[in-house]
């Protein structure tokens, strides 16, 4: 049956769109990076039919957003200072409130197997709904056209090849496109780890001249894929305007300019591509051949350069590569232009593209994460800390050589330098008041915080300590000490002094000496000392003290 194919064709509902689509589309919210760009061409001086063009947005939907922010005064300012995500995100929300989702189940599901069968018998959708109307009313069907017509589109893109689905050659000018891609290639030998790993080479084509950029690399990892580019850019002497990229499993930037849930990869690429001020142009899902010049680099370097190299160093494998690309791949006469691409290159491409950026970029990477129970996300192997009420939900991390920045619903939560790996970085703040001091275990710190109260107070922690020679008695020394940072100082200090006088070292002891006052009453006077010659006796004490003193309450309760 076609409905088979149709499922095996792509992992979607019947309707042709995931049950999650379905239930976020009414109420799907433009990102903050994407109208970061809005704004910016605006500030450019670009027409609004262009820029609605170059996002992918509908007339209507640039209008909407248009309006809103040019209502909270974003749209004027210079285009290289570009307003942050929370500024852009509280101006949307109130011009545009959200909307409940709708349903996230279509209405005809149920039907789905009639549908195939009347589409077949070529019906239209109109009539299919009318017939369903008609024979199934008494079966409950309540179907719209609009789920009728989306489930008719995906049985007529199920049936085969489409014109769109032909490859057209396009010529471009000289500095204007550039396509990208990988290849897998043979496993190589990592002089790091000194292992044999899976390597992959990293391929830009000008559309042009035919001239490459390759470089072969053991991962596809966003930081990669971003330094990749830069070394390109910096090898070609300039930036091609617009960039073909395949929606590599690292990469998948068509979804992320727009076509469905957001990539990892999506605000990373935007930060490079607006620093080298290059524009991307993604190429559409399963359609290789639209980006058929890198795809030919690609199997041209891994056939040629680099057969044979399988167990070769890697550094060893890209200084000869970057020797063939010059001296053969550059020199040879292209099938397709007649000319050597190294010499179009240098005689034409090099001085179209793009100037190199003044400023060095910085690099970024952004990277969806969980928050995890003990109120941390991972990030290259270092963990960083969140306000704890984050715990179990999606967060975004924004890190730089030297920083990281952790958002939430596009507004930044966290920011902390970036640790090395194994590295856990917290801050006290973002752990429950009342619990974040347990994360502390050392003996001096609870000495050091002790010491603070006064110098009576440390030596009683410090006794507290070693009040028994096995048990480690942690806990005791931290709820004193938080017990005695609720009072004063000097009466932390007289608390202190008349337990030690008793001997008492317990929480439960020294908190009554406090709840009843006891640490304002003056101590028992001293035992007098006995006459020269004549020996004392320890527990001995004179009369007259015991007749002018009161009765000492036990300070340690049962």
């Amino acid at each position: 049956m076609l409905l088979a194919s149709v499922a095996l064709a792509a992992p979607v509902t019947w309707a042709g769109i995931s049950a999650h689509t379905v239930g976020t589309m009414a109420n799907r919210r433009t990102d903050m990076h994407r109208l970061q760009e809005l704004i910016r061409l605006h500030r450019k001086g670009e027409d609004k039919h262009g820029i609605a063009r170059q996002l992918r947005m509908s007339p209507n939907t640039e209008r909407k957003y248009r309006e809103a922010l040019l209502g909270a005064g974003l749209l004027n300012g210079a285009a290289d200072e570009i307003p942050d995500m929370e500024e852009i995100k509280t101006a949307i929300d109130a011009a545009c409130p959200r909307r409940p989702a709708p349903q996230e189940t279509s209405s005809v599901a149920r039907w789905s197997g009639e549908i195939e069968a009347l589409y077949e018998d070529g019906l239209e959708p109109q009539a299919i709904l009318d017939r369903l109307r008609l024979e199934k009313k008494a079966e409950g069907f309540t179907g719209s056209y609009s789920a009728v017509k989306r489930f008719c589109r995906r049985l007529r893109n199920a049936k085969g090849v489409l014109a769109d689905d032909v490859s057209i050659p396009v010529e471009t000018g000289p500095g204007e496109v550039a396509q990208i891609d990988f290849g897998e290639i043979a496993r190589l030998y990592d002089p790091v780890h000194q292992v044999l790993r899976r390597a992959w080479v990293f391929v830009i084509v000008l559309g042009h001249s035919r001239h490459m950029f390759a470089k072969v690399v053991f991962d596809q990892r966003t930081e990669t894929w971003l330094q990749l580019h830069i070394d390109a850019f910096a090898t070609l002497g300039g930036v091609p305007r617009v960039l073909v990229p395949d929606n590599l499993k690292a990469a998948v930037v068509r979804a992320a300019f727009g076509f469905a849930d957001d990539p990892a990869l999506n605000r990373s690429y935007r930060e490079l591509a607006r620093h080298y001020d290059f524009k991307v142009d993604p190429t559409p899902i399963y359609a290789p051949k639209k980006k058929g010049k890198v795809e030919s680099g690609v199997k041209y370097v891994k056939r040629n350069a680099l057969a044979g190299r399988a167990g070769e160093d890697i550094d060893d494998v890209n200084a000869s590569l970057e020797k063939w690309t010059r001296e053969i791949a550059g020199m040879r006469t292209h099938g397709t232009t007649g000319k050597p691409p190294l010499a179009v290159y240098e005689e034409v491409e090099r001085q179209a593209l793009l100037a190199l950026p003044r400023v060095r970029w910085d690099p970024v990477t952004w990277k969806k994460a969980t928050v995890h129970k003990d109120v941390h996300v991972s990030f290259d192997r270092a963990l960083y800390s969140v306000p704890w009420r984050l715990t179990g939900k999606e967060v975004w991390i924004r890190a730089t050589a030297t920083t990281v920045a952790i958002y939430a619903d596009d507004t930044r939560v966290a920011t902390h330098s970036r640790g090395r790996a194994g590295a856990r970085i917290t801050v006290d703040d973002h752990l429950p008041e009342g619990r974040r001091d347990l994360r502390h275990r050392s003996r001096s710190y609870w000495e050091s915080r002790a010491d603070v109260l006064g110098e009576e107070v440390g030596r009683y922690v410090r006794e507290v300590f070693d009040a028994d020679d096995v048990v480690y008695q942690l806990r005791a020394a931290q709820a004193v000490v938080t017990l005695l940072e609720k009072y004063p100082p000097h009466r932390a200090e007289a608390a202190c002094l008349r337990a030690r006088y008793f001997a008492n070292y317990t929480y439960r002891g020294l908190k009554q000496i406090l709840l009843q006052g006891l640490d304002l009453e003056p101590l028992p006077v001293p035992m007098s000392a006995a006459p020269s010659g004549q020996p004392g006796f320890r527990f001995a004490r004179n009369i007259s003290e015991l007749m002018n003193s009161r009765l000492e309450e036990t300070h340690e309760p049962n």
